[in-house]
């Protein structure tokens, strides 16, 4: 990475962070004020919030170091987006503000189920019909699909690009020593397309494919990525991807969102898709004892956010759930609040 733009990527992501952190401080006044959480006694409370906000700050830190080594050794390019637009920008504080009162009311009715009257699709999983999040519409409307990737940054305080781009050396590492032409990056549950646009700026002539149930984040995901971008609408438990049709294929923070059983039967159709020798890179939330001094963070979130596999998911042993789909070479890195787990099919 030449000097400037390392400043610009410095000065992109300073402000980035500061911009959705001042978000982030502004939807906790307003919730403080609409409704006033018990108390904890106060010396408790005062060296856990010390503790954690210290490593809060030093992994989001130490995630700019990172992502910045990884620009500057080539590993992935700058991103897209250093100087965003501002009418853009202004649309999305917008949406967000005038949306907080509905799914503020709807996290203090502990009301999660609006989303089942919104669709008589019978592809839908039961434990898909939620409002997660306490989100509007669930992941089932534009409106949803417009909202999400500034509700993302505002919880992660404009962090949550940086995590999902630590998905990306892996993938630099498939294409690196790849013997032939064609290859294919599969991203399943792509949601709002925000790593296939990614993935796709960084390597423009690797063939991509997004599938997602949501078609409402599918149109989304479209509009961010050229043409040549294919997707399939379906359920990630029942893919209609012929056998080893793949050779690399993401994940991104879809797992917490399942079911154990539901995980299982994803991992094992991943697999099946993924072709002999073919890799497999998962990003989602850091899991208990990852990040002692962070694991209040990630028990209370499913607390605050409505999240009703999330506990499951923190203790359950996934390099384990790989494992049982005969993947090998499993590793995993802690990315912030993230962890990347990265598998390989074997040949």
């Amino acid at each position: 990475m030449r000097p400037p733009d390392q400043l610009a990527y410095l000065l992109s992501q300073t402000a980035r962070m500061a911009w959705f952190a001042s978000h982030y401080l502004a939807t906790k006044r307003l919730d403080r004020s609409a409704a006033p959480s018990k108390e904890r006694p106060a010396a408790k409370r005062r060296r856990r919030f010390n503790a954690t906000r210290w490593a809060l700050i030093n992994g989001a830190l130490n995630l700019i170091r990172l992502d910045a080594a990884n620009i500057r050794a080539q590993r992935y390019c700058l991103p897209r987006d250093l100087v965003p637009n501002p009418f853009e920008a202004a649309k999305d504080v917008l949406r967000y503000y005038r949306d907080l009162p509905r799914a503020r009311a709807r996290r203090l009715a502990q009301s999660t189920q609006e989303v089942s009257s919104l669709s008589d699709d019978g592809n839908y999983p039961d434990y898909y019909l939620q409002n997660f999040h306490y989100q509007t519409d669930g992941y089932l409307s534009h409106h949803s699909a417009e909202l999400y990737d500034f509700q993302v940054e505002v919880l992660f305080t404009g962090t949550a690009d940086a995590m999902r781009r630590q998905a990306l050396p892996p993938i630099g590492e498939v294409l690196g020593q790849a013997q032939r032409e064609g290859n294919r990056l599969l991203d399943v549950a792509c949601g709002t397309g925000g790593f296939l646009a990614t993935v796709q700026h960084c390597w423009p002539t690797l063939g991509l494919t997004g599938l997602d149930i949501s078609q409402p984040y599918l149109e989304r995901a479209k509009s961010r990525t050229s043409k040549s971008v294919e997707y399939v609408k379906a359920n990630a438990e029942n893919m209609p991807l012929q056998d080893g049709s793949a050779d690399i294929v993401t994940c991104i923070y879809l797992l917490h969102e399942l079911p154990r059983d539901a995980r299982s039967h994803v991992i094992r159709e991943i697999a099946r898709v993924l072709r002999p020798g073919g890799r497999l890179i998962v990003t989602d939330s850091l899991q208990l004892g990852d990040t002692p001094a962070l694991d209040p963070v990630l028990r209370g979130f499913p607390e605050t956010f409505h999240e009703p596999y999330y506990n499951d998911y923190l203790e359950q042993d996934i390099k384990g759930l790989f494992g049982e789909a005969d993947f090998s070479a499993i590793r995993a890195q802690p990315a912030y609040l993230s962890k990347v787990f990265v598998a390989d099919k074997p040949r």
